[in-house]
């Protein structure tokens, strides 16, 4: 049975109650006077602080700083932006455990399996990207004696970041830096339900970069995300989210020609052989399916695909392994999950939960029930529920449930496996289980995903593209490949040379 675990209180991290903005390397209230709660996902109803909400003329305010700051910034040698960005990640490292604390507290993700992982990614990105700021450098073409060609990478301009609230530093780090190193300025869009992790990262970026290089922005993303998507002064959006909310976007900065990149939705495909099962196997399969970030990631191994020779002994072997899982305070050093984010989330997971419990055609093999007494009930908890016997058509394994629901569905050809992989309109990532190479390879190369794990769960590390195919997005981050693509554009020069 699934452990519970809630602390009736839990302190606020950052010292002040109101949280500012940072526009022009100052902290600032918005110019409309208005102000957002922000609440614990654990404590229903519980304010954590406030942070303003932003609006049109704040977005005018921050791209009017950050256009001016471009200049300057794009003419510094990379050497000194790479210094920048080791200084901001020292700092960072230095507050490491603050930062983890306010994300368990911001965002609801446990902190051990969760909060702390995500600020040392954060570290790492930083460093990465300073690491290779020297990398942003163009070509000489062969042309002959009277002929200098050349190419210079050079910066976009003005980059808007617009941010989730699952994992909102992790998805900064795949931004901030590589924007920063290639020579642009950044506006940060804060997630509406999770922006304290952000106002303090922009707060140490500001101690080391000249004012108006950082940016960020609190509000709602219907107002602020919009306007910063339709504002010609913004050079370029990127945007982790939702897939119907990153059309929205896409289809705003469109008009305008912008550059855009998107990182959206997923209901990501692992297949299991049956020459793949032990222990190693099924500590692989709880890693890919997110449970413990709550199942709120879009690279969830959400859809199960279980060879039918290992069908019953791997969901056994699974269902025993999530069931074990301790939900509860996100605080608690022994919490392995923790909250859903609001009760917007919450309610739409519960209904998929009762959409399960109603088919004739699922089995039942974890949970399937919201909790309806206890210490979870103060906060936005579910529970880890597996549904089995499901067919790849169902809507359960269709739609991005964005929460702990796994659906397992047996398979016995491997060609029909892939077509069910691929029968989706989404296509982030894939997980593919088996100690035959041949066979792990090349089903990994059939399937239809940009980022595809081989008998691992996680092992994503920074430097590695990543992005999806189809409707799960456009572009590529966390890498060299990411930063030239995404954050810079090419100039050629040809010169003529008088003997």
């Amino acid at each position: 049975m699934t452990e519970v675990s809630v602390s009736p209180t839990i302190g606020l991290i950052v010292g002040d109650r109101d949280q500012l903005m940072w526009i022009d390397g100052e902290r600032t209230e918005a110019a409309t006077g208005e102000w957002r709660e922000v609440k614990n996902p654990a404590l229903r109803d519980t304010v954590i602080a406030r942070v303003p909400s932003a609006g049109a003329e704040d977005v005018d305010r921050a791209v009017t700083a950050s256009r001016r700051a471009f200049p300057g910034w794009r003419a510094q040698h990379f050497t000194e932006r790479s210094r920048a960005l080791s200084r901001i990640a020292d700092d960072i490292e230095a507050r490491a455990e603050d930062f983890a604390r306010l994300t368990a507290l911001d965002t609801g993700n446990a902190l051990r399996t969760q909060a702390r992982p995500e600020v040392a990614t954060l570290i790492s990105l930083f460093r990465y990207f300073a690491g290779i700021a020297g990398e942003v450098k163009g070509t000489t073409l062969p042309a002959g004696d009277n002929q200098l060609q050349y190419t210079r990478l050079e910066p976009l301009g003005v980059v808007a970041c617009i941010l989730p609230w699952n994992s909102p530093l992790m998805i900064a780090g795949f931004k901030i830096p590589a924007a920063l190193a290639a020579g642009n300025t950044v506006i940060l869009k804060a997630a509406d339900d999770a922006p304290l992790t952000i106002l303090l990262l922009a707060e140490i970026c500001n101690r080391h970069l000249p004012a108006g290089v950082v940016n960020a922005l609190t509000g709602r993303g219907s107002v602020i995300g919009s306007a910063l998507s339709r504002h010609p002064g913004v050079d370029k959006v990127s945007f982790t989210g939702s897939t119907e909310v990153g059309r929205g976007v896409a289809r705003e900065a469109g008009q305008r020609l912008a550059h855009v990149s998107l990182e959206l939705g997923g209901k990501n495909p692992s297949i299991v052989f049956p020459d793949a099962v032990d222990d190693e196997l099924i500590d692989g399969l709880l890693a890919a399916s997110r449970f413990t970030r709550q199942g709120q990631s879009c690279t969830a191994g959400s859809r199960l695909f279980l060879h039918e020779d290992v069908y019953d002994e791997v969901l056994e072997r699974l269902v025993a392994k999530l069931g074990a899982l301790k939900v509860g305070d996100p605080l608690d050093e022994a919490t392995d999950m923790g909250a859903i984010i609001n009760n917007s989330q919450f309610t739409q997971i519960s209904r998929y939960l009762e959409e399960g419990r109603a088919s004739k055609d699922l089995d039942i093999a974890l949970g399937g029930n919201v909790p309806a007494d206890g210490p979870l009930t103060e906060g936005y908890y579910h529970l880890p529920t597996v549904f089995g016997g499901a067919r790849n058509d169902f809507r359960l394994a269709q739609e991005e449930i964005f929460g702990p629901v796994l659906v397992a569905i047996r398979w016995k050809d491997v060609d029909d496996v892939v077509r069910m992989a691929n029968d989706t309109h989404f296509g982030l990532a894939a997980y593919v289980w088996s100690h035959n190479l041949d066979t792990a390879l090349n089903t990994a190369h059939r399937v239809e995903a940009g980022w595809v794990q081989v008998n691992q769960g996680g092992g994503q590390v920074v430097g590695q593209s990543y992005g999806g195919y189809k409707q799960s997005g456009i572009g590529r981050e966390v890498s060299l490949e990411g930063m030239l693509a995404g954050f810079t554009q090419t100039k050629q020069i040809n010169v003529k040379l008088r003997g």
